[in-house]
């Protein structure tokens, strides 16, 4: 199968799984106790005025019907608009989504360097920097996002007072006007993607070098740096795109507990306020594009990879 057909393939299925997943967002939302009345019509509200307000809302109405408008209105690029405060959905995600993909595009920076140096070096090493690294790594991969966040808060923001406890951005401004309210946001992201990213890519890499390819480059006496770098590290290259996407697709759930904990200004923070106030519409839109984003990167992931694979067959 060519790489255009891949490609298309992988779209297609990712399609489907966009729509799927979608649905089960529309179902899960459903499901939840309470709605958005309560948020609209206030808690002291008649039982008739909540009916009324429950009607203009469309929350009467059948959920497969309500279901059915909201994928009509979003193939047309409508998404509607929120129960609280009646904003767009689209312009809530034209304004936060991109402070979200900064976050996460800075995250990358440090995590794909780092990671792919650790994993190249204890996957050829072995030995005790190899268990060394590979525990640490587990055992931060295991502890939660937010305790991550409490531990950087309670040494960087609140001992040694370096940097600010939340990321507090200006009205009108964007993250970049306040660079100290990124770092700890992104080096919390950073810990948590490097560990993950670290044991996918060392094991990558540790196949690579047990493969004949290798052990013949050894046999031919090509040790050390230039066996990474010249026959280790372009045959791992395929899996290892592949580990750094599983890392950033495992990130885009991360950011949502990391933008909580720091009250950054993303579409994860808005994605807990709208879950908060059962705002359906909102909690559908936001976590659909959460999903569409997600799966663009796997998709872009699986395709490099594929090419990458291709090449490094044409090399050997």
């Amino acid at each position: 199968m060519n790489l255009l057909a891949f490609a298309a393939r992988r779209l297609a299925g990712a399609v489907v799984l966009l729509v799927l997943l979608s649905a089960a967002v529309f179902a899960a939302t459903a499901v939840l106790p309470g709605d958005a009345v309560s948020a609209v019509a206030g808690v002291d509200a008649s039982a008739a005025q909540r009916a009324e307000v429950r009607a203009e809302l469309g929350l009467d109405r059948p959920a497969v019907q309500r279901y059915a408008d909201w994928a009509a209105g979003a193939v047309r690029g409508d998404l509607g608009r929120g129960f609280v405060g009646e904003r767009p959905v689209a312009d809530v995600l034209a304004t936060r989504l991109p402070n979200s993909l900064l976050l996460a595009a800075l995250t990358l920076a440090v995590t794909a360097p780092l990671a792919t140096l650790l994993g190249l070096w204890t996957g050829v090493r072995g030995g005790v920097a190899d268990r060394v690294v590979s525990t640490s790594a587990q055992i931060l991969a295991a502890v939660p996002e937010f305790v991550v966040a409490a531990l950087l808060v309670a040494v960087l923001a609140v001992w040694l007072e370096v940097l600010p406890r939340v990321s507090v951005i200006p009205l009108g401004g964007t993250p970049l006007d306040v660079p100290d309210a990124l770092v700890l946001p992104v080096l919390t992201l950073s810990a948590v993607g490097l560990a993950v990213a670290t044991r996918l890519l060392r094991a990558s890499v540790a196949d690579t070098a047990a493969t004949p390819y290798c052990e013949a480059a050894r046999l031919n006496g090509v040790r050390g740096v230039r066996l990474a770098v010249r026959h280790i590290l372009p045959n791992a290259a395929g899996p290892a795109v592949q580990a750094l996407t599983l890392t950033t697709g495992a990130l885009v759930g991360s950011a949502v507990v990391v933008e909580n904990v720091f009250d950054y200004p993303g579409i994860g923070r808005e994605l807990q306020l709208a879950v908060a106030a059962r705002d359906v519409p909102m909690v559908q839109g936001i976590a659909t594009a959460l999903v569409a984003v997600m799966l663009a990167v796997l998709l872009l992931g699986d395709v490099c990879a594929r090419l990458l694979g291709a090449r490094e067959g044409h090399g050997r």
